[in-house]
């Protein structure tokens, strides 16, 4: 697991060849219980790293396509599983709970819904209101270059825009950290608003 931007933030990814592109994962670390969000299968070295920190009491599923290792390390660490809202009649894997638009799933982890990407009510999250986590919507297949799905992938290409909009008026956004591709860490608003605008 690697260090991110702040001392409680960690990561860790698996090379995609196909999209030659890093997925991702972040492990929030808090002493009320760390949270996973996404996370990918754990190499040795990142369950003992995970161990030490405390294990997860939480793991948040952006969308049914990241549910990746989430039913291994459930079982690991006991954690919870939360998922969007939007997605519970079809959920692939059971959850403890679901997210919806404006809940906090603990204090300073607030959630955004996004509408018009791959699966219905993808989620973003909001952390301490300066770093945004997103799933697969917003994302990064060069570095500095924030940008979206593919329209090919997309539901509806006017809702995911309004969407990415609505993260881009958010303000105080410093850091962008993406499930799929290179995270930005400086300028996170100018960076959305500047993707809001070209599209």
């Amino acid at each position: 697991m690697k260090s991110l931007h702040r001392p409680d933030l960690y990561t860790w990814s698996s090379f995609d060849t196909d999209r030659n592109v890093d997925f991702n994962s972040v492990a929030w670390i808090r002493p009320e219980g760390n949270i996973l969000i996404d996370p990918l299968p754990l190499s040795n070295h990142d369950r003992d790293r995970l161990t030490s920190l405390g294990g997860a009491a939480w793991i948040v599923i952006t969308n049914s396509d990241h549910i990746r290792a989430t039913k291994d390390i459930a079982q690991l660490t006991g954690a919870k599983i939360a998922a969007p809202t939007a997605e519970k009649e079809t959920f692939p894997i059971p959850c403890q709970r679901w997210l919806s638009d404006g809940e906090e799933l603990v204090p300073g982890l607030k959630v955004i819904e996004l509408h018009g990407s791959k699966t219905p009510g993808e989620l973003a999250l909001i952390l301490e209101e300066t770093t945004l986590i997103t799933g697969d919507l917003v994302r990064a297949h060069r570095a500095g270059s924030l940008m979206i799905l593919p329209d090919a992938k997309l539901k509806n290409r006017a809702e995911a825009v309004a969407s990415l909009h609505r993260l881009a008026s958010l303000g105080g956004i410093e850091t962008v950290l993406v499930g799929d591709g290179w995270s930005v860490f400086r300028d996170g608003t100018q960076q959305l608003k500047e993707l809001a605008a070209a599209l």
